[in-house]
């Protein structure tokens, strides 16, 4: 079972840090992407469901995170943002299709 390598466990850290420092109004994150978000910068070993999950999400939300990124809104300024970078960021999604290949998903 893999872990996140480190590039994915900071962006996820950062994501938290981000979503505890803005008003309520501005946190991003169902109880899921905050769990994700922890178990990924806790550098806990992902099963291979999860890591279905996660690219499942991070499919599903890469437009909307290409469109606030290219409206040139910050992690701070976009729960699209905070939210992509809760399940590992940008640079995620590859290394799940990574994980997943090498076990025949």
């Amino acid at each position: 079972m893999p872990v996140a390598p480190d590039y994915i466990r900071d962006a996820a850290k950062r994501a938290l840090e981000a979503r505890e420092s803005v008003p309520p109004s501005r946190k991003a994150g169902s109880p899921v992407g905050i769990a994700r978000a922890n178990q990924l910068a806790n550098g806990v070993n992902l099963s291979t469901n999860t890591l279905i999950r996660m690219r499942s999400y991070l499919e599903r939300a890469e437009p909307a995170y290409r469109d606030a990124r290219a409206e040139g809104k910050t992690m701070e300024e976009s729960k699209a943002i905070m939210a992509y970078y809760l399940w590992g960021g940008p640079r995620a999604l590859a290394w799940v299709n990574s994980e997943l290949r090498k076990v025949g998903r």
